[in-house]
């Protein structure tokens, strides 16, 4: 058992264990070497935010190539065939039946060697007066320089400048109930000058020119400014009556209501001679070009596409963020 003891007052007491000396700025290197690690973990996350980021673009870049590598319009054909190129759907720029893909189509499948004719799939009501003009001025050219014909195979609808670019080809194929014509120019719009009175808005629109606002739906409509709009349309008919005219010659045997804007069944214009018989693509490539096989030139948008159009931009933009957040600059 331990001996309890009380100390001799007059031993003197053991000295302090001496304390370690403190180091001048320990709490600065602490604080420093804190932040040192803090910053190293960031610049760790920073990048592998743009590691993964690169590799999503990577991917999108990887998929674009593959669509278009497998594109058969990209692919060059030596063997004989019949070229085809669909316009489809609204003939304005920025669509698919828009003078730029077509033309682009079109240059693509007269200029190989294989193809022995080019047909065009029509289905279309119409657009625009200037993309039809390109496209038929292009035809025009291209059959000139290649010495190779050109069809067109209408499946529903035909009308209006679809039919300014069908009047280019040598020979022009409908259904019977196909509906072809429609040889005019429209210039549409609203008028809610009356829907402002009674409302009571007041216009203020300024301008510099006494015409400049002569199309504003706000504004009303003088006998000389309509007058003017309509010798503008007149104009630009004639110039698609021309076209028509020239593009089916002797063929074409005309009516008071030929050029009205009336549409007519496939049948009724075979017999107006603004068609040459009736067929479909594959009756075409075979009996008329002699050529069955069929090659696809036309210039679609696919997934590839509408990806980079719809996320490109923000996808670049972030990863252009991501990279200046890293350190990386891009000169």
């Amino acid at each position: 058992m331990e001996d309890f003891r009380v100390p001799d007052p007059s031993t003197p007491a053991a000295a302090p264990a001496p304390q370690a000396a403190a180091v001048p700025g320990w709490e600065r290197a602490a604080l420093e070497r804190l932040l040192m690690a803090q910053l190293q973990e960031q610049r760790a996350a920073r990048r592998w935010k743009v590691i993964l980021r690169l590799l999503w673009l990577a991917f999108l870049g990887a998929m674009a190539w593959f669509l278009f590598a497998q594109s058969p319009s990209t692919t060059s054909v030596s063997t004989p065939h019949t070229a085809l190129i669909e316009v489809q759907g609204e003939i304005a720029d920025g669509t698919e039946a828009g003078a730029d893909q077509v033309v682009a189509a079109l240059r693509q499948a007269f200029e190989d060697s294989g193809s022995l004719a080019v047909v065009l799939l029509i289905n279309s009501p119409g657009g625009s007066p200037v993309q039809a003009g390109i496209i038929n001025d292009e035809i025009h050219r291209l059959k000139a320089l290649h010495k190779k014909p050109l069809y067109a195979v209408v499946e529903e609808t035909c009308a209006s400048a679809a039919y300014y670019i069908a009047a280019a080809a040598d020979n022009i194929y409908v259904d019977k109930a196909s509906l072809v014509g429609s040889i005019g120019v429209l210039m549409d719009g609203f008028g809610f000058t009356g829907l402002m009175d009674k409302l009571g808005v007041e216009r203020r629109l300024l301008t510099a020119g006494e015409n400049k606002g002569f199309l504003d739906p706000f504004s009303p409509q003088s006998e000389v400014q309509r007058d003017y709009a309509q010798s503008m349309l007149s104009e630009i008919h004639n110039q698609f009556i021309s076209v028509v005219r020239k593009g089916r010659g002797e063929r074409l045997k005309e009516t008071p209501e030929m050029f009205s804007g009336l549409v007519w069944s496939g049948e009724k214009a075979v017999a107006l001679g603004l068609a040459d018989d009736f067929g479909s693509l594959d009756q075409v490539a075979r009996d008329v070009v002699k050529a069955e096989d069929i090659v696809d030139y036309t210039q679609r948008e696919n997934v590839a596409s509408r990806l980079a159009r719809r996320f490109g931009a923000a996808v670049g933009e972030g990863a252009v963020k991501a990279l200046q957040q890293a350190g990386v600059t891009l000169r």
